[in-house]
């Protein structure tokens, strides 16, 4: 199966039925290449995605300056450190899942709430991780 199927079919897919999807998602490689992405997501520079894999190694590290997409602000809420970020930003936000070769993304905005979001992305990475991904 091809990264962007993954993108297309995992992340982009129908959440719970309802219709409603992520806004975007992409899969990253930890030396900041695109694996894949949906048409729409942000085009990240060098050095956020830098700032996001600093903050997987020393968990707190965004908080106090955001976490930037594209130079969106997003503000860094509960995740799990060294395996989860998560970002709000307006009614919307960014759950960053890393695995042991990736970062999978998935941006969220009304009315798929924070909770849909994480479990997507989240569900995916664990798959990565258990397929020593």
């Amino acid at each position: 199966m091809s990264w962007q199927t993954y993108v297309d079919e995992h992340l982009m897919c129908d959440i719970d039925g309802t219709g409603h999807h992520l806004s975007s998602a992409a899969i990253y490689g930890l030396d900041g290449n695109v694996w894949a992405q949906s048409s729409d997501f942000p085009q990240l520079k060098s050095e956020e995605v830098t700032a996001i894999l600093k903050d997987f190694d020393e968990p707190g590290h965004l908080a106090p300056t955001g976490l930037f997409m594209e130079g969106s602000k997003y503000m860094v809420i509960q995740g799990e450190p060294g395996a989860v970020i998560r970002g709000k930003k307006g009614a919307g936000g960014v759950c960053i899942k890393k695995t042991g070769a990736a970062l999978i993304f998935g941006l969220y905005d009304e009315p798929v709430t924070p909770g849909q979001c994480n479990l997507v992305v989240e569900r995916l990475g664990d798959y990565l991780v258990d397929q020593g991904m």
